[in-house]
């Protein structure tokens, strides 16, 4: 491959076996032009002093011919015909010419490549580079080592790439040299031309360049309010995004700028956005061109420097400094350290100084004077052309590395530097500048591999796939350049598909991109807040949710107004609560006593009973007729410790035949059809009742239970007095609210959103169970899908993909989201992913909340029962939600 370093010089026996050969083959050479030419054609040159059609007799020595005569021979000897001549000489002739041109050369080369053999990186070489320019980057993140690494990775606070639903018209201002240059852009929905611009280039002059900010920046402005008058703008206050090709500390897109100017932007970061806009995969910006530098889409959560972890950020990593700490003095050369110290900033910026189009041509004028100096080159000859500084330039470079006519313009830059070269003098130069070049390339692409590996890292991917921005001179005029790089880049990063995308319109209209991606984030984050502000209750609303709830409680407990609460305040039976645990090699059995009184008890007994190894592995029948616990979570009216009328069915349950009905019974007469073992139902228990009961032999002041699960419901120990459908009122009885029903007779549909009514529509049991809808498991899922699914539709998500099979998923870390969401068929970004965990925080929180409100009803009343300022008591909660959900 191009560039890979040569064989070695070889030993001594095989330099001497090498001058045989060509002092052989120069013999042989000379008889034979000799034998079939007598006459040379007529030419124009005088290579070896010979005048044109003279006879003479070739040059007693090989040194002695100059190359351009033996080319002038080889194309006699192969194509002119002599009376009496021999086609095996003009043959032989003309291989001898190929095989010593060929030894020319490569003798020629291999001298030049042990001259600049620490210019030559080996693939080796090149993998450290990128390892050490790894580390520089942790480093520049780090909030401890920031300060002194060398490799800054300056947050942009650009933080997504354009997703092709930008539009509008934006002005984009493109300072970075000496000219300044102003863009009218238009970004439409037209899929032939999304993107319209209009452009006009301002000249900077030097005295406003070396003079002060105020004076730059007065011509700045100045330029801009003549761009606005010619293009009739003046009062469309358009957004406007300026482009900076200097390192910038930023706060924020907007720092010390006027409003209307949204973004300021470095050339890298303009480089990405504008490839983004045509390929959304492009997440790294590199400019290769005067100076270089890179930027790439970073994990919020590893930048110390920046306060939040959701998302991503662009970072400039500011990459020309590499190597300021003196990490890379063991792969700059003499050349290196000449040109630093004629900069007007010695020991700053010292990879862009080894990589750089701005000193490439002044690397290689700094090699020739050397090697003509040491009388390789030129015969010695050193011009005040040559010496001086800037004469070669990297367009020089350039031309002299074309494949066809690198030679031939070689031959003409030098001799503009009055060198008078050789041949051989154009052919070792030419290979001067592909070290230097070839160079310039490794380094860049192992630089560019360290920010590859990276987002390797960051994505926990097996295999990388992204698209790299690239702008710049160097890399678009050079004629090798690209090949190299790319060559390079994917020797190093082999698990990774990289696209190279050419910036055609450059950073200045990548300016334009953050700025439209600013606006576009800007308008979508309003609108989004504006969905999910509903549900996002004040206190004034939660007060309101208690206040209705405690008037449902009094409702559900009123002899006369019972029928028509939505909150059913359900009483259960005061007695002994039986359960039984039979899993293993013992048999649990629980006895609850619940006591009413003047003081409520609740006492708990447990006994656990071997059983016997026969009665494990027999028939079965000598378990005779076991009692069984049966605990019911949904409403139902308890007349006894072992009868329940179920009310209705809640939790997407619809079975027949049900409602109405005994459950107690129901299940009776099922294990009887069943006919495979006797079981004896003693007791049925609500699953808010028996979690209140656990929790209280845990702790006495356990006096409320709470479900927050698949669905939502409470119960508490009520005053007997308070409790108008039971008789008596002395003590205490637990009370199963049915709480899920809340809302039903409308009270709470001024906080319901467009997402509970659908989600209701498309339910089992329209109209029931509202409030249980709106907090409980089951149902948290479906309204973030609807959420999501009128999202998409907006364009704000999934790049108009339909979420329809999204389901209930808890909030978790991004990376996470976007697992859950792939897995889902959802090609998601980051950016999405951040969007559903917004959506999925703001469900859950209104549930927590609303159930908060309810609960609070409830203390509250337990509270005022007992005419106390101040409540202590526990609340024995249980159900996935509430355990699972972070």
């Amino acid at each position: 491959m191009e560039g890979e370093q040569r064989g070695g010089d070889g030993g001594r026996e095989e330099e001497e076996e090498r001058r045989r050969v060509m002092q052989l083959s120069t013999t042989v050479l000379r008889r034979v032009l000799w034998n079939c030419t007598r006459r040379l054609p007529p030419s124009s040159g005088e290579s070896c002093g010979t005048a044109p059609g003279v006879y003479r007799p070739l040059a007693a020595s090989p040194v002695e011919l100059h190359p351009g005569c033996y080319s002038t021979l080889a194309a006699t000897a192969t194509t002119q015909q002599r009376p009496g001549g021999r086609a095996d000489d003009r043959m032989i002739a003309a291989q001898l010419l190929a095989y010593y041109f060929t030894e020319l050369k490569d003798d020629q080369l291999k001298k030049i490549d042990k001259y600049l053999f620490s210019m030559r990186l080996s693939d080796e070489t090149v993998r450290d580079i990128m390892t050490r320019f790894h580390g520089e980057m942790q480093r520049g993140l780090g909030r401890d080592t920031n300060t002194t690494a060398a490799v800054k990775m300056l947050p942009t606070f650009v933080r997504s790439i354009p997703d092709g639903s930008e539009k509008g018209d934006f002005l984009a201002l493109d300072l970075g040299g000496s000219n300044f240059r102003i863009l009218r852009v238009k970004v439409t929905a037209d899929k032939k031309q999304p993107v319209q611009m209009e452009s006009q280039v301002y000249e900077t002059p030097d005295d406003i360049i070396h003079g002060s900010g105020t004076r730059l920046f007065d011509h700045v402005a100045d330029c801009l309010g003549d761009f606005i008058e010619k293009q009739n703008i003046k009062d469309k206050n358009l957004p406007v995004g300026f482009t900076f090709s200097f390192p910038c500390a930023q706060t924020k897109l907007n720092e010390d700028y006027e409003a209307d100017i949204m973004a300021v932007v470095n050339d890298t970061v303009g480089t990405m956005m504008t490839c983004g806009f045509d390929d959304r995969r492009c997440e790294v910006g590199i400019i290769i061109g005067t100076g270089t530098n890179a930027c790439y889409m970073e994990e919020l959560r590893h930048m110390d420097l920046v306060e939040g972890d959701e998302g991503r950020m662009c970072i400039n990593t500011e990459w020309g400094a590499f190597g300021d700490d003196g990490s890379l003095e063991d792969i700059r050369t003499e050349f290196d350290r000449e040109i630093d110290r004629g900069s007007i900033n010695p020991g700053k910026q010292l990879f862009e100084k080894m990589a750089s189009g701005m000193y490439m041509g002044e690397l290689v004028r700094l090699i020739l004077v050397k090697m003509a100096k040491e009388g390789l080159l030129f015969e010695g000859r050193i011009t005040p052309e040559l010496l001086t500084k800037g004469k070669i330039e990297t367009k020089h470079v350039s031309a002299i590395e074309k494949s066809k006519e690198g030679l031939k313009k070689c031959m003409e830059i030098l001799t503009r530097l009055g060198v008078e070269p050789s041949d051989e003098d154009c052919l070792a130069v030419q290979h001067v500048c592909t070290i230097v070049s070839f160079r310039s390339a490794n380094l860049v692409a192992a630089t560019l591999g360290g920010i590859l590996i990276r987002l390797k890292e960051n994505k926990g991917a097996t295999r990388l796939r992204t698209t790299v921005g690239i702008d710049g001179s160097l890399y678009k005029m050079h004629p090798q350049y690209a090949r190299r790089l790319h060559k390079t880049v994917r020797r190093l990063v082999p698990d990774s598909d990289v696209r190279f995308l050419l910036s055609e319109s450059g950073s200045a209209k990548g300016a334009a991109m953050v700025t439209a991606v600013a606006y576009r984030l800007s308008d979508q984050a309003r609108q989004i807040q504006q969905t999910l502000a509903e549900f996002r209750l004040t206190k004034a609303q939660l007060m309101e949710v208690k206040k209705r709830m405690r008037t449902e409680i009094e409702r559900g407990l009123g002899k006369e107004s019972h029928q028509e609460a939505t909150v059913k305040m359900l009483p259960t039976f005061n007695g002994d609560f039986l359960a039984l645990d039979l899993g293993g090699t013992n048999f649990r059995v629980l006895l609850v006593k619940i006591r009413s009184g003047k003081k409520r008890t609740v006492e708990m007994h447990n006994k656990i009973y071997a059983i016997p190894i026969e009665v494990m592995q027999g028939t079965g029948e000598e378990s005779a007729r076991l009692p069984l616990g049966f605990t019911f979570s949904f409403p139902c009216h308890q007349t006894s410790l072992d009868a329940g009328i179920l009310v209705n069915w809640t939790k997407g349950f619809k079975a027949t035949d049900c409602e109405g009905e005994d459950v107690v019974e129901l299940l009776r007469e099922g294990i009887k059809r069943k006919e495979e073992f006797e079981l004896d139902v003693v007791a049925i228990v609500n699953d808010t009742v028996g979690t209140m009961m656990t929790c209280a032999y845990e702790e006495p002041t356990c006096e409320v239970g709470l479900i927050a699960g698949t669905g939502s419901n409470a119960c508490y120990m009520e005053e007997m007095k308070n409790i108008e459908t039971v008789e008596g009122d002395e003590g205490r009885m637990c009370v199963n609210m049915e709480w899920g029903a809340f809302g039903d007779n409308g009270c709470l549909d001024d906080i319901r959103t467009q997402y509970d009514r659908t989600v209701d529509e498309n339910s089992l049991n329209e109209g029931k169970q509202r409030y249980e809808k709106m907090c409980s498991g089951m149902y948290l899922g479906e309204i973030v899908r609807n959420i999501l699914i009128d999202l998409t539709r907006r364009g704000f998500l999934f790049h108009a993909q339909d979420p329809r099979d999204f389901r209930d998923q808890v909030p978790v870390p991004d990376r996470e989201v976007r697992a859950i969401l792939q897995g889902l068929g959802l090609d998601s970004t980051c950016d999405d992913s951040i969007i559903v965990k917004e959506v999925c925080g703001s469900v859950s929180r209104r549930a927590a909340q609303i159930c908060g409100a309810g609960m609070a009803a409830v203390v509250d009343k337990i509270r005022e029962n007992r005419g106390l300022d101040h409540l202590d008591i526990t609340v024995g909660v249980d159900g996935t939600l509430y355990k699972l959900h972070p």
